[in-house]
């Protein structure tokens, strides 16, 4: 389940200066809402540049979303048509929960609005949400079928997951919006069926984390079943490792090296 990030919060293979004296990394604060809305603006361009470059793009399908800090019923999302390699923080549109465009000049995606109002509706506690047409994630939800604890990674997903196996063309109405926010639940992703998928979080990174590692999970998953059948990994040490490995602040950590490098490597994402 998708929560605040607390700095109580374990992150498997931290080692701090002493063992009553933990160094955890946090994500940053501010003073100002437009601070943190800038951040907030450029964490978002930053993800969609790692979704192009983990080649996650499929023509104008996909979508990150995130709520503006000065109004939980506003998000900001990628214009439609636009390749993920090249937006920036100044390229991304604001929309309300009515579909109203507050800030921008493009298209928005209706797809992308009617999935993105209703997830962010239907959970108060998530701040950004990641869906696209990923290769293994869309042919894994062709099975219809949970990820299973086949790998320590995949144990990030073990009961935290949900399953939307009512597909019904692309998504244009309010309705199935609403069934896919019900399907997602508490969790913090779901499977929807014959279609991609769709992870959440407490900041950017962590649900552009989470959906990075589900996609992997899935071509794991498949290579697997396609070489014979897995062995899983029992149930209480799937539940234990989950609790090291997929909670808030380690999916928000687990990210940090990917968007150093991609603000390295493409630092006019901020612009």
């Amino acid at each position: 389940m998708s929560a605040p990030i607390e700095d109580t919060e374990p992150v498997a293979g931290l080692i701090g200066p002493t063992p009553t004296d933990p160094v955890i990394p946090l994500p940053p604060s501010f003073d100002t809402v437009e601070e943190e809305r800038q951040y907030r603006k450029e964490q978002l361009a930053a993800g969609f540049r790692l979704f192009g470059k983990f080649g996650f793009s499929e023509g104008v399908a996909g979508h990150i979303t995130v709520r503006d800090p000065e109004n939980p019923n506003w998000f900001w999302v990628n214009p439609f048509g636009m390749s993920f390699n090249m937006i920036k923080a100044s390229d991304l549109l604001l929309v309300d929960h009515q579909g109203n465009l507050l800030s921008g000049r493009r298209l928005v995606n209706k797809a992308a609005f009617v999935i993105h109002s209703a997830v962010h509706a239907a959970r108060p506690d998530v701040v950004a949400a990641a869906h696209s047409h990923s290769l293994h994630g869309k042919a894994f939800s062709s099975l219809r079928l949970p990820l299973d604890p086949i790998t320590q990674d995949a144990c990030a997903f073990y009961q935290d997951h949900g399953l939307y196996a009512d597909f019904r063309g692309v998504v244009t109405e309010e309705e199935e919006g609403k069934r896919i926010g019900a399907a997602l639940g508490p969790h913090k992703a779901v499977i929807l069926a014959n279609h991609g998928l769709l992870t959440v979080g407490s900041t950017v990174a962590e649900a552009v984390w989470w959906f990075i590692t589900m996609e992997r999970s899935c071509q794991a998953q498949l290579l697997a079943m396609a070489a014979g059948a897995p062995h899983l990994i029992d149930h209480e040490t799937a539940l234990q490792s989950r609790e090291q490995l997929g909670g808030p602040l380690a999916g928000w950590f687990q990210a940090q090296p990917l968007f150093d490098q991609i603000l390295a490597s493409d630092p006019d994402l901020v612009n």
